[in-house]
This record gives C-alpha cells, structure tokens and sequence, in this order.
C-alpha cells in the first residue's frame, strides 16, 4: 500500500469516526455510507494494483489488506455495503487462487495421490505374491474429521418391523331378512386410551402437584432418549389444550404450571390467543440436559 492511499484511509476512517458529532444527522448517515463504499472501492483497486506480490513470503500486504477488510466490515449495515465487502473478500481469494495454480503448473497427479496413500495407508500382507493393501478403515478414520462423521453403525430411531398391510378381500352383503339384526359394535377399543393420553394424565397429576416446575426436570427421562421426546411430546398437547402454561422466569428458565382448559366460546371471541414456538431437541440436547438436571430430580416416571 503506498503513503498516499494510507493517508486517504486514514482520512476516511478519522471523518466516520468524527461523524457522530455532526448537527445533521440523516446527511451525515448518508455521507457515512458513501464514504465507507469508497473505502472499499479503494481497497479492491489495491488488491489489483497488488496482485503480483500478494503471494510472496516476505510481503506484508496481504495482512494489511485483510486487516483493512476487517476494519470496514465494522461499519457494514446496508445492503449495497455487504455486496461491496464480498466482492473485496472475493477479489482477493481470486488473486491467491490465480498465484497458487501458477506456482503448483498442473497440480496433484495422479501418480502423486498413488504414492501418498501407499506412502502413508499401506499395511503389511502376508499374501504370497507381495501385493501391497491399502488400510481403507485407516483411510476412513483420517477422513472422518473432515467430513464430522462419527465412526460406527447408523440405525433408524424407531419401529424396524414395520410390514405392508395386506387388504383384506371385501366380503359380499347378505340380503337381510326380517328375522335378522343388526350387530352389537363392541366399542371397548375405541375406549381405550393411547400411550400419549397415558402420558398427558400422568405429566398433568405430575403438574397438580408441584403446582410449578422446570421444563426439563418435567419431561426429561434419563435412561431413555425416546420417553423424553415423547414427555415433549405429551406437554406439547397439554399446551395446545390450554391444560399447561409455559412461561420464562427472570433468569431465562422455563417453568411449566397447569392450568384450566379456556372454553370454546373465549376462543370464538379471541379473548384467548395461542403462542406457539419450535423446541429444538436432539440426542446432543438430551445428554446435555441429563448432565444439567440432577440424578432423582426427574419427575416424569419410567415407562417399560
């Protein structure tokens, strides 16, 4: 960077520091965000006026540059400021990318690649005719950090049994005759409550207990990932009903208390509003929060 342009960044920088204390201030928002496009103009006509010794070792300009970049990207707020800052950013990957390929002539061979995964994978074999193997778990393990893949079996979370029903043949209707009757419906399955209603029962006694508690001691189960999404899963029809109250306390903490369900005509006339918000709940999240809440603090039983 030469003394001039120094001097005209300096310049720059000192009139938008010095701009707060303008008696104008829509005038001087505007001249604040011209002034700061300019600067990035200047800087990318530095980038090509410096693209040839940008790559070297011994030069400096390369950090100044991007010191520069750093500097401006305070300032960014408008929309035209961000386009400016990254066509600065890629201006300059360009130039290295052009230097690095000019450097490198044709790049990575493929005898090049052979030879490093022989020089640094091969291991030893006891076959007859002396072939050289390649350790492919080996390879896989080296890889695996730049992928973030964790080494092991993938299984699916849930029922593995799953089978197609088969229809069943649709049988012809007699003709009824006046002696005949309609069957008796045996409507005891229908009765039957499923496993969420279990759960939406057992977490509301839990809720008319305590009166109020935390989320997480409420629904997190510590032997099972699965029972814990499905006592999320329960509060989250508790909520819908209007049978649960979830709100924040002062230190950001989300306590659950019951509630009376509101009546079809308050949400007829508006009177009650439902607020909804997305929980984010994975395995990570689950043994985070068995580390966070203590042993026995859990209030949700184990179900087998």
């Amino acid at each position: 960077m030469t003394e001039s342009e120094k001097t005209t960044l300096l310049a720059v920088k000192h009139e938008i520091e010095s701009d707060s204390e303008a008696n104008d201030p829509n005038y001087q928002h505007v001249t604040d965000r011209r002034t700061l496009r300019t600067r990035y103009l200047a800087v990318k006509n530095l980038i090509f006026d410096e693209r040839d010794d940008l790559s070297s070792i011994d030069s400096a300009k390369f950090k100044s540059i991007v010191n520069d970049l750093e500097s401006l990207h305070q300032f960014v707020l408008k929309p035209r400021e961000q386009i400016a800052d990254a066509e600065a950013l890629l201006d300059i990957t360009n130039t290295l990318l052009t230097s690095v390929k000019a450097t490198n002539g044709d790049g990575i061979t493929i005898s090049d690649f052979v030879d490093s995964l022989v020089r640094d994978f091969a291991k030893q074999s006891s076959r007859p005719d002396g072939r050289t193997l390649i350790d492919w778990k080996k390879i896989g393990i080296e890889f695996s950090d730049a992928s973030r893949s964790s080494r092991g079996c993938r299984t699916m979370i849930g029922p593995m049994d799953t089978q197609m029903k088969q229809r069943k043949a649709r049988r012809k209707r007699a003709r009824l005759v006046e002696n005949e009757q309609p069957a008796e419906v045996d409507d005891t399955d229908i009765k039957k409550k499923t496993n969420t209603d279990i759960n939406m029962a057992t977490m509301f006694d839990i809720l008319r207990k305590h009166r109020i508690v935390r989320l997480e001691q409420l629904v997190l189960n510590r032997n099972s990932f699965a029972q814990t999404v499905e006592n999320i899963f329960a509060l989250s029809f508790l909520v819908k009903d209007g049978r649960a109250d979830i709100k924040l306390d002062e230190k950001g903490i989300h306590l659950v208390s019951p509630k009376n369900a509101p009546t079809a005509t308050a949400i007829a006339s508006k009177e009650v509003v439902y607020n909804h918000f997305v929980f984010r709940f994975d395995f990570k999240d689950w043994k985070l929060m068995k580390d966070y809440i203590e042993v026995g603090h859990e209030l949700m039983p184990h179900r087998d």
